[in-house]
């Protein structure tokens, strides 16, 4: 036996391999095999294997929201002419990371007025046109336009559609003012109010 393992040993060392005990060996003694003075059962060797790692992450979402100029001059012009000017950078931002999305976003105005607000020192929003122009997109949507007459209610001015992911959509909104011939003179005031959903 000690013969057997010396052999085994050195034949590990020397060639790499280790020699199978002879069946007579084997016969008379356990079907343990000491490898490097290590014994290791033969019905418990196993194969090496390639290892699967499962990984995971969170992508976030957030929130869809519109955003606009707080204030904007328009110029001047006399009655019975129109005072167009651009509004500024609106932009609907779509942070909610869906797979298909969509939105509207809607635009409506109150009444101008100047003085005391009288009939006479009023101008009615359905006088104001609103032109969209151009929309600059990120991501991934379509932004279709559509020009309007401002009024009281909320009109369609932009609706977004096909979109993947997080996108955002911008434009310039020229606003035009068609002044009534009898319109008092002073400096007229509104809102013009913008939203998304």
């Amino acid at each position: 036996m000690r013969r057997s393992m010396a052999i085994a040993f050195t034949s590990a060392t020397v060639a790499g391999i280790m020699l199978a005990p002879t069946a007579a060996f084997a016969a008379g003694h356990s079907t343990g095999v000491r490898h490097f003075g290590h014994a290791v059962s033969a019905g418990n060797a196993q194969a090496g294997s390639d290892p699967d790692t499962t990984v995971t992450f969170t992508v976030t979402s957030g929130d869809l929201s519109i955003s606009a100029p707080l204030t904007a001059g328009l110029g001047s012009g006399a009655p019975g002419t129109n005072i167009s000017a651009a509004l500024g950078a609106v932009t609907v931002t779509d942070d909610r990371a869906l797979a298909i999305a969509s939105w509207t976003a809607t635009a409506s105005s109150t009444d101008f007025t100047t003085g005391g607000a009288t009939p006479a020192e009023t101008i009615p929003a359905t006088d104001v046109g609103y032109a969209v122009g151009s929309v600059t997109t990120t991501g991934t949507i379509t932004a279709t336009p559509t020009n309007i007459t401002m009024s009281n209610d909320p009109q369609t001015v932009v609706a977004g559609s096909a979109g993947v992911g997080d996108d955002t959509a911008s434009w310039n909104p020229t606003i035009t003012v068609h002044v009534p011939a009898a319109a008092v003179g002073g400096l007229y005031t509104g809102t013009i109010s913008h939203s998304v959903s």
